[in-house]
């Protein structure tokens, strides 16, 4: 597949990520306090498809773990602001099973080499390291909101969240400048500048 079409893939991901943060903030700008709109999920879910298939036509497994690890959590939040019931039941039954769609698709046809997703030709083992371990961070973000999030019974963005996205976010750009990947560059680029703000809103909302 083309270099191009790829691309294509990853910046829409990035794109609709980046517009989930972005709306996430203004909402917040206008309460004075952080808060977790229901289109943040909503596209977070929608993103996360898309950054998933990018990771597998770049052959990296850190994103692909990645968007692994927290695509079950979005429909939780999605759940938890009782808006799940909304979508149709074609499109829940689709969205549960999606992961396992690709993976089938994939062996099916072919195409599916768990060599390829390691393959420390192309990346460094030390750069394949730091990139599981940025995503793993950044992951864990998600795992901190939804334990959170399940003993206050309603989707909701806690400071912890936060910091472990400035952080995660930071190995990721890094691990992206390396890896000459444009797409996680410009994306947390972008986040890192929402994620201090976030803190700085929570730090006004204490005071």
């Amino acid at each position: 597949m083309q270099d191009w079409v790829i691309y294509s893939v990853g910046f829409l991901a990035q794109l609709l990520f980046s517009s989930r943060t972005f709306y996430q903030w203004i909402a917040s700008e206008r309460q004075k306090q952080v808060v977790a709109p229901r289109f943040f999920w909503q596209m977070s879910l929608l993103a996360s498809i898309l950054l998933f298939v990018y990771g597998y036509l770049r052959h990296d497994f850190a994103i692909m773990l990645g968007q692994s690890l927290t695509y079950f959590i979005y429909i939780r939040n999605i759940q938890l602001e009782g808006q799940w019931h909304k979508f149709p039941k074609v499109s829940r039954i689709f969205l549960w099973i999606f992961p396992m769609l690709i993976i089938v698709y994939y062996y099916n046809n072919n195409t599916m080499d768990i060599q390829n997703l390691f393959d420390t030709e192309n990346i460094p083992i030390y750069l394949l390291v730091l990139g599981i371990v940025a995503q793993l961070l950044f992951t864990f973000r998600f795992i901190y909101q939804w334990i959170y999030s399940e003993k206050q019974k309603i989707s909701s963005l806690p400071k912890g969240f936060w910091v472990i996205s400035l952080l995660g976010s930071i190995l990721i750009l890094t691990y992206g400048i390396l890896r000459q990947d444009p797409v996680l560059v410009v994306g947390h680029s972008f986040g890192i500048v929402i994620y201090i703000r976030n803190l700085k809103l929570l730090k006004l909302e204490n005071r």
